[in-house]
């Protein structure tokens, strides 16, 4: 058994701040015997402004958001995957919304750049991701010791075919600033479908308040098992939300159901 932790936040436009607010979190979730911790997306920066991340992308391989999450993971000895941070592109005026995993020893483990871009709109509520996201291209999954972790971010939820693309996974991690809007439709739906449709754990972090550019995102971070039960969830604030991967559950539901087996496509 391997217990697993999502991290639920409110992030703010200052930097500093929200790396304080993940610390805290991370921290306790590892006191609480987490082995393997998830951000959410965005946790660095959610800016006033949708290009404000621009200022604050970094290179790969350095800077202050990096540099705290390597420590984070070697401090607390755990798997830490960072939700996304704003990564420089080669795409003039964007970035690459990109998820980082560290494993204990805090070196980097693994990186996924998120391929479907978030647009909606529905009277005067709007988003386009793409006007300042770069999308990125490959499919992506970490190799730990309690099995393969497929990586995804947000909107790609509602992808089911990357999910297949990610191979036979132990896990499936959600890292999502979902707007209330679509949240409260959908939210809970993808992700229990994701769980059932490839019989494995999906763990969601999310982003669950009122931030201070005005936008309110769903929260409702979750951990969800193979059944499509959900074991434990948060619904607004910030906080921890914690369960037990177990390996014996999982293969029941593979064997006593082996829908896997059965694919035909």
């Amino acid at each position: 058994m391997t217990r697993i932790a999502a991290i639920q936040m409110i992030s703010t436009p200052v930097v500093a701040d929200n790396i304080a607010a993940a610390r805290r979190l991370v921290t306790q979730a590892a006191r609480g015997g987490a082995a393997l911790v998830l951000l959410p997306e965005y946790w660095p920066i959610l800016g006033m402004h949708e290009n404000d991340k621009l200022a604050v992308a970094e290179q790969p391989g350095t800077g202050p958001i990096q540099d705290a999450m390597a420590a984070m993971a070697r401090e607390l000895g755990i798997w830490l995957i960072g939700g996304t941070l704003p990564l420089v592109a080669t795409v003039p005026d964007k970035v690459l919304n990109t998820l980082l995993a560290y494993g204990p020893d805090g070196n980097p483990a693994g990186r996924y750049d998120k391929i479907h871009l978030f647009g909606f709109t529905r009277g005067t509520e709007s988003y386009n991701e793409s006007r300042t996201i770069a999308a990125g291209s490959e499919v992506q999954a970490l190799e730990t010791p309690f099995g393969r972790v497929g990586l995804s971010v947000c909107y790609d939820l509602r992808f089911p075919e990357l999910y297949r693309a990610m191979g036979s996974c132990s896990l499936i991690v959600v890292p999502s600033a979902f707007t209330y809007t679509t949240g409260q439709a959908h939210w809970e739906i993808l992700l229990r479908a994701r769980a059932i449709e490839n019989q494995c754990y999906v763990l969601a972090a999310a982003q669950g308040g009122v931030h201070p550019n005005g936008r309110r995102t769903w929260g409702h971070s979750m951990l969800v098992d193979p059944w499509g039960e959900v074991m434990s969830v948060l619904p607004e604030g910030e906080g921890v939300v914690s369960g037990e991967m177990d390996p014996a559950k999982l293969a029941a539901v593979r064997d006593n159901l082996p829908a896997l087996r059965h694919r035909v496509l």
